[in-house]
């Protein structure tokens, strides 16, 4: 017999077996994934609303959708994180409870632009207005694009209930009231007036 041969898995067989080695690192990455996954989905602090925690209005979720279609989470995260310097400027860390009702969270890391997830409440609506429509206007440094477009046109209402229902069946709570109503409450409105709302109610849950 040939000893000089590898046996079973030693170190040299998997170095030099390309598809062992594939097989055993998506194996490991699959294990330590289920191990820091799955707990979240039994965890009330990643699946309970935070106190006081209300699903978007029917112009707030519009507005999202439209946040999310031109893109503004390329540039802007919407998770503080428990760091010092961060909870000074910002506020309050964020927490998983505050974004049960979103469906995809919008969670991310890039910091081309501020951070969003307590920019509810801090400007005014107009304030809101004039830097969508230029931010040099007020912000003569900043880099993000105007979306001038965005008060010209009206939101789409029409696929408004659908939504909901479906967020609904997710867990949001809209009563059928809220869901019948959805449209009317949008109709007129512009896409900036619904982008706006968006942004007023981000954070606003915990102080």
């Amino acid at each position: 017999m040939d000893n000089d041969k590898p046996q079973g898995f030693t170190h040299e067989r998997i170095e030099t077996n390309n598809f062992l080695m594939i097989v055993l690192i998506v194996l490991v990455i699959a294990v330590g994934g289920l191990v820091e996954i799955v707990p979240l989905f039994f965890q009330k602090s990643t699946t309970q609303p935070v106190a006081g925690l209300k699903p978007y209005s029917a112009l707030q979720l519009a507005g999202r959708d439209i946040y999310v279609k031109e893109g503004c989470y390329n540039c802007h995260s919407q998770m503080i994180r428990p760091f010092q310097a961060e909870t000074l400027r910002y506020g309050h860390y964020s927490v998983a409870g505050e974004f049960v009702y979103d469906r995809p969270f919008q969670w991310g890391s890039k910091r081309t632009g501020p951070d969003l997830a307590r920019v509810g409440g801090r400007y005014s609506d107009e304030w809101h207005r004039l830097h969508l429509n230029n931010p040099r206007d007020l912000v003569p440094e900043s880099n993000m694009p105007a979306y001038p477009w965005l008060e010209k046109k009206t939101v789409n209402e029409a696929g408004l209930p659908r939504r909901m229902e479906v967020l609904r069946t997710l867990g949001a709570p809209y009563t059928d009231e809220e869901i019948a109503t959805s449209s009317a409450d949008v109709k007129g409105k512009t896409e900036m007036e619904a982008l706006i709302a968006y942004l007023q109610v981000l954070g606003t849950a915990i102080k």
